[in-house]
């Protein structure tokens, strides 16, 4: 595959629980299956608006997919082929952005200041899950999957566009308030809504807020992130194709890289 050609080797294999695999897709074929997958999920299920050739290929593609690496969720119980394909999640490193010429997230938010940080860098993209997975351990193997990729390539920041479904600024105006009071990046590492696309975020005063309501509406993905220390950009972004108020989310890799250190070495015994 063009993507691992670039991204070079994975390095940690599969991780399985029960049934349930996560790794890098290996073939276009699997690679097929996951851009279905989240044809299924994005247009079929959530809203988003296709174009005459998408409709036709019934596949979500954009031209990041050649260089991306593309982690996996399987089902074993399914077979060992495309057919497997239950998740995915799509990564990009600096290599596969120099690629293209840019990361996808540049077309929504100025993220010179994170690009800019030294160190490695990955962008976290196009995430879904098949409607008969979503229990919370499909999303600890995507998240164990994330952390295995991020220890082995030494990843020292993340980020990418977090979704809230559906454009209504009214009816999100509590999850955009709470994000932005409670979890905006320090100014360093704060990527910016371009102007031609920046929607305020705080939109209420937070002190009227109920936050246990509204951290429990955040979609999963988003309190994954919040709890891995994650912030937020400053502005959202509607994005009409998709039916989608993104939002951009940045983790520092610390935590992720310890947590996994800790589950390797109780594995493996190792010790250094």
């Amino acid at each position: 595959m063009s993507g691992a050609a670039i991204a070079g080797e994975a390095g940690f294999g599969e991780i399985r629980a029960g049934n349930l695999g996560v790794r890098l897709a290996e073939t276009e074929a699997e690679l097929d299956a996951s851009l279905a997958l989240r044809y299924r999920v994005f247009y079929g299920e959530m809203g988003a608006r296709p174009d005459a050739a998408t409709r036709l290929s019934g596949r979500d593609r954009d031209e990041f997919d050649a260089v991306a690496d593309h982690l996996l969720v399987v089902d074993h119980d399914l077979g060992e082929g495309p057919g497997s394909v239950v998740g995915t999640y799509r990564l990009i490193r600096r290599a596969a952005a120099e690629a293209i010429g840019r990361f996808y997230s540049a077309a929504e938010y100025d993220i010179s200041r994170l690009v800019g940080q030294p160190g490695e860098v990955l962008e976290l993209g196009r995430s879904c899950v098949d409607a008969g997975y979503r229990s919370r351990g499909s999303l600890q193997l995507l998240w164990r999957g994330i952390a295995a990729y991020v220890f082995h390539h030494r990843i020292d920041l993340m980020f990418g566009c977090a979704s809230l479904h559906g454009t209504d600024l009214e009816a999100l105006a509590p999850m955009l308030t709470y994000l932005h009071a409670h979890h905006l990046a320090p100014p360093p590492i704060r990527p910016r809504a371009l102007p031609e696309r920046y929607v305020p975020m705080d939109r209420l005063d937070p002190a009227g807020l109920d936050v246990k309501a509204v951290v429990n509406d955040l979609p999963p993905l988003v309190k994954g992130y919040l709890r891995l220390g994650g912030f937020v950009g400053d502005g959202a972004v509607l994005d009409q194709q998709f039916n989608t108020t993104d939002v951009c989310v940045v983790v520092k890799t610390d935590l992720v890289t310890d947590k996994y250190a800790k589950h390797y070495e109780r594995k493996s015994g190792f010790r250094e």
